[in-house]
């Protein structure tokens, strides 16, 4: 009996097992791990990894500065694990995922994370640092000169732009001639040789700083009188643009009793942890405070103050309005003029397809101005052209009608653009066969092209969905939320809920971003539900078209 010939590439068939191939094996793990590395590779990674070095060296010094330890260990390890990871030439599915995840962490889960914990705090104006800065601030802001001060010649410097920068007092002492450095944080003794003093004691040139002269001094008047130097025994403050004097402090910090007292009028302000402030027996608080945790309070102030809770559901719905009617508007005068220009009875798409996306191509922000003073009652292009006197934002209803409009015209070339592509992806034997069998283009549409334009457009109505629930710009920069009630300025017709956040957390004198924060999870947690539903559905419906 004859035997088939072996040859490369044949399956022999081996006792007791499957055909076993024969000729030119595979390439082995163990190969590809040894192959040549080309100088570009190595390049390549010797400057990204030095790249990742240097930036662990310079995020170490500011963490060991502080103090945080954890901090400092978890940037070792991440290091570490980036060498281990790309200097060998295992693992590589993590050598592409790792990039991808790093930056999933930076700029997503620590900021949810980090406006979480804000959430809980008081942290805002008055409440930044710990209760030792406060002591120090509050110390500092109530120093007075009494007679017999000593004064020093001064110069004002910044570590920054003349206009915005820093201040500085570089300060010269009459009797030594040493010249320090005065900020908030207090003096600094500057090196022999590192300042150019003038006779008289006024510095005009430092090493690191530069020296206003006395027409920038004197555009900063205020941030120079406001600025407060603490020293050992009371604090400088500025006596004119030229001159410190160091003056006593008027209320000084009692650890016995852990109170504030004012050596003028006797008045004492205790120490609260509750609410992180010194507070007088009438109830009277220090502006200085200091951040602590404050569990749900900013969270039971959204639902229980009347101010605040009675507004937010009409917001709310508003809120759910503006978004869906945004995203439904702009979706179906999209796929109109797309299903329009998809026609092959159509000439000149191309020239169409340009100018309809205008909108899309123009900064939105200048578009926006553009259309606030287009609905403007007096001298407004829409009211002139058509010979109209509607106050488009002095009544609810028009303004937000104008506001969904200027939406409208915004948003949709973004639709138009992506149903043009999913429209190109759908097979024309689907309508034709329909057509085939009897139905109508309103039921062939019906039936094939839209579902199948939803299982593709899905995921992008409902990121358009969260865009326009958060659109803060849409608003502020159109309406700013008006028309305002008589009995509420803080909450308007045509506000959102991030606008109206905004107005509460900073509009007002201080700023509050504890409280934000806590509005914010509220919105996190609307859009987080409403698209987790949606992303449901859309799985569901894509097993129905599958």
């Amino acid at each position: 009996m004859s035997t088939p010939l072996s040859g490369p590439g044949s399956a022999q068939q081996a006792p007791g097992r499957g055909p076993v191939r024969t000729g030119s094996p595979r390439t082995s793990r163990t190969a590809r791990n040894h192959a040549p590395i080309t100088v570009a590779g190595l390049a390549a990674k010797v400057v990204l990894l030095g790249l990742v070095a240097g930036t662990a060296i310079w995020a170490a010094f500011p963490l060991v500065e502080a103090e945080q330890w954890v901090g400092l260990a978890v940037l070792v390890l991440t290091t570490a694990t980036l060498f281990y990871l790309y200097l060998g030439r295992r693992h590589v599915p993590a050598k592409y995922l790792v990039p991808g995840t790093l930056f999933l962490i930076a700029f997503q889960i620590v900021p949810v994370l980090y406006t979480a914990s804000t959430a809980f705090t008081n942290f805002g104006d008055g409440h930044r640092g710990s209760k030792d800065d406060a002591i120090v601030a509050i110390q500092s802001s109530s120093v007075k000169q009494v007679p017999g001060s000593t004064q020093y010649p001064m110069s004002v410097a910044t570590t920054g732009d003349p206009a915005t920068g820093p201040l500085v007092f570089l300060i010269t002492d009459p009797q030594t001639g040493a010249v320090s450095a005065g900020d908030a944080r207090g003096l600094r003794p500057l090196d022999p040789g590192a300042a150019t003093v003038a006779p008289g004691g006024k510095v005009t040139a430092a090493d690191g700083y530069t020296v206003l002269n006395v027409g920038q001094a004197s555009a900063r008047s205020k941030d120079v009188t406001d600025l407060v130097v603490p020293t050992a025994g009371g604090a400088l403050r500025s006596s004119g643009l030229s001159r410190v004097y160091e003056g006593k402090a008027v209320r000084a910090y009692d650890a016995g009793c852990d109170c504030v007292e004012d050596t003028d009028t006797g008045q004492t302000w205790t120490a609260d942890g509750e609410v992180g402030a010194f507070v007088s027996a009438d109830g009277e608080r220090l502006a200085q405070g200091w951040k602590v945790n404050v569990g749900l309070s900013n969270f039971t102030r959204v639902l229980t103050d009347e101010r605040i809770a009675g507004p937010f559901l009409g917001t709310l719905i508003w809120n759910f309005a503006f978004a869906i009617g945004s995203t439904v508007g702009t979706f179906v005068l999209g796929m109109l003029i797309a299903l329009a220009l998809h026609s092959p009875r159509m000439r000149g798409t191309n020239l169409y397809r340009m100018l309809l996306i205008l909108p899309y191509a123009m900064p939105s922000f200048a578009m926006l101005l553009v259309w606030r003073d287009m609905f403007n009652t007096d001298f407004g292009l829409i009211n002139n052209l058509f010979g109209l006197g509607v106050d488009w934002f002095g009544q609810d209803w028009s303004a937000r009608a104008a506001v969904i409009l200027v939406q409208l015209w915004l948003g949709y070339p973004y639709m138009f653009l992506v149903a043009t592509g999913a429209l190109q992806a759908i097979p024309r034997e689907l309508t034709e066969a329909t057509s085939v069998d009897g139905a109508s283009p309103w039921q062939s549409f019906r039936a094939v092209t839209l579902p199948l334009l939803l299982v593709a457009l899905s995921p992008l109505l409902i990121s358009s969905f969260a865009f326009n629930f958060n659109n803060f710009n849409a608003i502020y920069l159109t309406t700013e939320g008006a028309p305002f009630p008589a009995d509420n300025p803080s909450n308007g017709a045509t506000d959102l809920l991030i606008t109206y956040t905004y107005r509460l957390a900073f509009g007002g004198q201080a700023a509050q971003f504890g409280f934000a924060a806590a509005i914010s999870l509220f919105i996190f947690t609307i859009v987080a539900v409403v698209s987790a539903v949606s992303f449901r559905r859309t799985r569901q419906q894509e097993e129905v078209y599958s």
